[in-house]
């Protein structure tokens, strides 16, 4: 009868092999579940609340309505900390972007320059995308927990300070979706079908 010795840097691979494989079967007998049960199915209320993305046409603006001077409250109360008194950023905050990272406006026409400043004014091409970003994502501390009003409110008073919209505008599902942005054209369309049918 022949034996064959296993080379030991083999000898260790296989062994670890043998226990990757051996593993399930000892989890099912600890009681262990065959197959993870995280969460629980979401319901058409959890969707919806998650659910809110806003098209660039407009198309899922909540009502509501807001202008510069209801904005500027908002502002200096919840976006001035880190945004700064003249949208322009705060320098020096820790563990977060700063300076002028956080710079709201100005900018126009440095994009195809050496020292492009990318802004709301400068760069994006819809308003609504500045009100879809607040609403998921601002204010750093407690995203998400503005209101409609205060929204469209911010929204105004930011691309008011940007010499986008007159300080007199009212902002709301129908007037949001109209802002010529300076911007607007300066995208290349994406041939792909749209995401917002």
């Amino acid at each position: 009868m022949f034996t064959r010795s296993v080379d030991p840097k083999y000898g260790a691979l296989l062994a670890a092999a043998v226990a990757v494989l051996a593993m399930p079967s000892v989890a099912l007998a600890d009681g262990y579940p065959a197959q993870f049960e995280f969460g629980a199915p979401a319901s058409n209320q959890d969707i919806a609340a998650v659910a809110i993305a806003i098209a660039p046409d407009g198309k899922g603006l909540p009502a509501g309505k807001g202008d510069h001077a209801a904005g500027k409250r908002v502002y200096e109360a919840k976006c001035g900390d880190c945004h700064g008194a003249t949208l322009q950023g705060v320098p020096g905050l820790p563990d977060m972007p700063a300076g002028a990272a956080l710079r709201l406006i100005g900018g126009r026409g440095t994009l195809t320059t050496g020292n492009p400043v990318m802004t709301v004014e400068s760069y994006w091409p819809y308003a609504t995308t500045l009100f879809d970003y607040i609403r998921r994502a601002m204010p750093f501390q407690s995203p998400g927990s503005l209101n409609a009003d205060e929204l469209y409110a911010v929204s105004a008073y930011i691309l008011a300070e940007g010499n986008v919209i007159d300080k007199t505008m009212v902002l709301d599902a129908q007037t949001l979706p109209r802002v010529q942005m300076p911007n607007r054209d300066g995208f290349i369309p994406d041939p792909r079908p749209e995401f917002f049918k």
